[in-house]
């Protein structure tokens, strides 16, 4: 689906929901706790039809991840995986447990004209970059300074979030940023999670700036 001024975003939104297809739905976890999505089931939610296109923005991402000088095999393990086709025959193709931050940067170098594509590097960004710190590090956090490194990250998201959405066409990021939320936090807007958390509105509207 391509960002034209007039197209709500709530379409791919509503879309995703009405599948039962969120992100966090076909996330996997393996034998020792590690979170991974399978790169065929996230094809169809980033709405790439054809395993070659999509292989093609998998294979940019692996450079990415190489340039950083991460070890490719780490976050895109490939695997083997059997599927039916005619006449109830079988047969083997190609997959890939994809990490967090595989997904992360897969988003990055995705078509960045379609609405799912702001989602899916809003939703892996925000967790991919809490990685930043070493677990037991954020572990040693004070409430208030994870509260405050949060903010940090979720606030250098948006910002990236915001270039790219207004790139693509986007015209008004308050309802951009809604359905995002609403896409995320299971229906909620941002108005509904402020009230939820029964934040005061002088602060709610402080979190809606540093969202953004």
């Amino acid at each position: 689906m391509i960002l034209r001024e007039g197209i709500n975003l709530n379409k791919t939104i509503n879309k995703n929901m009405e599948n039962n297809t969120t992100f966090e739905e076909i996330k996997h976890i393996d034998k020792n706790g590690y979170e991974y999505w399978n790169a065929r089931e996230l094809m169809p939610l980033l709405e790439y039809g054809k395993w070659e296109n999509f292989h093609k923005v998998i294979k940019s991402a692996m450079i990415a991840c190489e340039n950083s000088n991460y070890n490719i095999s780490d976050y895109f393990p490939e695997v083997r995986k059997m599927i039916k086709i005619a006449k109830g025959a079988q047969r083997q193709v190609m997959d890939y447990e994809l990490s967090r931050y595989a997904c992360y940067l897969i988003a990055q170098n995705g078509d960045s004209r379609k609405n799912v594509i702001a989602l899916a590097q809003t939703y892996f960004a925000i967790q991919t970059r809490k990685q930043e710190i070493s677990e037991l590090e954020y572990s040693e956090l004070t409430e208030d300074e994870k509260r405050f490194y949060q903010r940090k990250l979720t606030k250098k998201g948006n910002c990236s979030l915001n270039r790219t959405a207004i790139n693509s066409g986007v015209k008004n990021l308050d309802q951009f940023h809604n359905a995002g939320y609403k896409e995320l936090y299971n229906g909620e807007t941002a108005d509904d999670i402020a009230k939820r958390k029964k934040i005061l509105k002088p602060r709610k509207k402080q979190i809606k700036r540093i969202m953004k």
